[in-house]
């Protein structure tokens, strides 16, 4: 028999013994510091696993937390800087839209007073081309009245002279011309 086979049958003896007397458990003073000392060793058990091993545990969730925390801010200011950087990327891009909006404008009236002076400018070479185009068939006008009257002039000498040339002298025929022309008077021949 071993030394635990030897408590078991001595715990068996004892229980025998206590139910012969009318008590189911025999409370005596080594059951009592077994109970005792059993109960100091998982207090200690107890001490110790939780030195080793609660611990340890403890730190790991503390860790644990403080990183889920610092992950919360992170995420918190990532946040924060992405709603600013989305808030000044929206202010630039309107500030681009209103830049754009502003040189559209400026080319528009560049582009409005260009078309004016374009305009004026082919205006004014209009009045120039037809003013020059006016005194040229003003000119031509008169070289044609005076072509005409050479004309009138030389069929009218050439008329007369087939008229008269049997009938006058050279005398004649130059007091004729001059008889003529007094007729017509000077400003006939100097229109302007």
């Amino acid at each position: 028999m071993t030394l635990r086979g030897a408590s078991f049958s001595m715990a068996n003896v004892s229980l025998m013994a206590e139910a012969d007397q009318g008590r189911i458990f025999g409370l005596d003073a080594q059951l009592l510091f077994d109970i005792l000392i059993q109960g100091l060793a998982v207090f200690l058990l107890f001490l110790f696993l939780s030195y080793v091993l609660i611990e340890p545990v403890k730190k790991v969730i503390a860790d644990r937390q403080a990183k889920i925390k610092g992950d919360l801010d992170s995420a918190a200011k990532d946040k924060a800087d992405a709603a600013k950087l989305k808030a000044e990327y929206d202010e630039r891009l309107k500030q681009a839209d209103d830049e754009a909006e502003e040189i559209l404008t400026a080319a528009r009236k560049k582009a409005v007073k260009n078309e004016e002076n374009i305009v004026a400018e082919a205006k004014e070479e209009a009045a120039r081309i037809i003013n020059r185009a006016n005194q040229e068939a003003e000119l031509e006008k008169n070289k044609v009245k005076d072509e005409v009257k050479q004309e009138i002039i030389g069929v009218a000498t050439v008329m007369a002279g087939k008229l008269v040339e049997g009938n006058l002298d050279d005398a004649k025929q130059a007091e004729l011309i001059d008889e003529t022309l007094k007729e017509m008077g000077d400003n006939t021949w100097l229109n302007k």
